[in-house]
This record gives structure tokens, sequence and C-alpha cells, in this order.
């Protein structure tokens, strides 16, 4: 049998394990929990240990990615983590977890740790959502789990997710995963992904273009934004809704 044509309008990035083909109508850019809390001084990251300027590394490469994926017309989706005031879902096994100085909840230099509409809860600056790109709060940290995510991204018509945020072995790799088993394909940015552990970027990496892609496709933004150049905002004509919390 022959194989099938591929679409007039499909996209293709050059990615590990082999081409990433993706139609831009179709497709939405999804920033994962790019929060102060997580990112900045003074936020649960640092309260945590962390070298938070391992992942604000991520935030120049990023913002070009944002800034292109817009210029295009695509779908764009941020997640924020974070919980209710009276922290009724935050399951005590996440709120006692490990020995940070502060924990969620906690007043802290931005506010009440990851409790949502505190200023360390939101997206940062330099990222910041436009008036119509849907906000995501979760509770937890895969952006499926107990949001409204995949009824969104029906409704839209989105097929592929080009993953970017962090970190990328918690909640980048929740996400992709969850959306692996609901048929979306994903495509993960590398160099805008990022980890407090060096040694798990890598293998977090590894492990979503193993095996023949077993959850995704990697590439670095370069390669996106080559592909991207090309696309034309009026072919794509993306649809998108009111900011959702």
């Amino acid at each position: 049998m022959p194989a099938e044509p591929l679409p007039a309008d499909q996209v293709t990035v050059p990615a590990d394990p082999g081409p990433f083909g993706f139609v831009p109508s179709r497709t939405a850019l999804l920033l994962i929990d790019m929060q102060r809390d997580f990112v900045e001084p003074g936020g649960f990251g640092e309260s945590l240990g962390n070298d938070v300027s391992l992942l604000a590394a991520v935030i120049p490469p990023l913002r070009k990615v944002l800034a292109a994926t817009r210029a295009a017309g695509m779908t764009v989706l941020h997640t924020r983590e974070g919980h209710r005031g009276d922290l009724s879902d935050c399951p005590p096994a996440k709120l006692n977890r490990g020995t940070p100085t502060m924990r969620i909840g906690d007043l802290g230099p931005k506010g009440r740790i990851l409790i949502r509409g505190e200023y360390g809860h939101d997206i940062v600056d330099e990222l910041a959502p436009l008036p119509g790109e849907v906000v995501i709060d979760k509770p937890g940290k895969g952006a499926f789990y107990a949001t409204d995510l995949q009824e969104l991204l029906e409704i839209v018509g989105i097929t592929s997710l080009i993953v970017t945020g962090v970190t990328t072995e918690v909640c980048v790799h929740t996400t992709v995963r969850e959306a692996n088993d609901r048929g979306y394909e994903c495509l993960v940015l590398a160099d805008c992904v990022g980890s407090y552990f060096p040694e798990f970027q890598q293998a977090g990496l590894a492990m979503i273009a193993a095996q023949g892609g077993i959850f995704g496709w990697v590439a670095p933004s370069v390669a996106y934004l080559d592909a991207l150049s090309a696309v034309s905002p009026a072919a794509v004509g993306a649809a998108t809704g009111p900011e959702r919390s």
C-alpha cells in the first residue's frame, strides 16, 4: 500500500529520533509552569535548596519561541501549578514531602508559596500571557490532571504539542506522558525545558526520545524556529479562547 501523502501545510522539524511533522493550525505551544515560585530567587524552588538560575536560563530561548509562535498565529497555552488558599486540593503526601525551608501555603518573599492569586504563583514577566491566551491552573504535576486541558484541545482541534517549561523530569515529563497516552504527538524543545539537576535534564530528554520516540520527539529550539519561519499566519488561523483558571 502506498504511503499516505503528507498534508500540504505540514511543517517538519529535524528531531531525535527522527523528523517531527506538524500542522501549525492543529498544534499548540505549551509553556509549563514558568512561574516566579519556581524560576526566581525567593520562591518555592529556592526554598528546596535549588539553584534557580538553571531554570532561569530557559527564559531567553523560550521568549524567542513564544514570539515566533505568536507571530505564526498558532495556539499558545500556559500552565501554572498551585493550590487553593485553604489547601483543600493539596494532598498531604505533596504538602509534607521533603524538608524545604518553606512549605506550600507558607508566607514567602513573593506571597504564600504556590497559592493561586499570589505574586509568586504567577508567570514571569518575560513570558506573560497575552489577552486571549489560555492559562490552565493545575493542582498536580501533569497538565491534564484535574484540568480541562483535554477538552480545550479537542475544541480547538489540536493534535500536536510543542512542549516547553519546567521542570524537565517532573511537570514536563508527566505532561508529555499524559499527552502520549491521549494520542497527542509532542515535540519537546531541549533548551526551552529546564531542571535543577543537570543529570536529570539529560536523562529526562533521552527518555522521551528513546526506543523510537516512546513518548515524543526532542529538538533544539533553533530547529523549530527555522521550520516555523516559513509559516504564514493567514494559513494557520489558530483559534484561542479566554483565560481559564
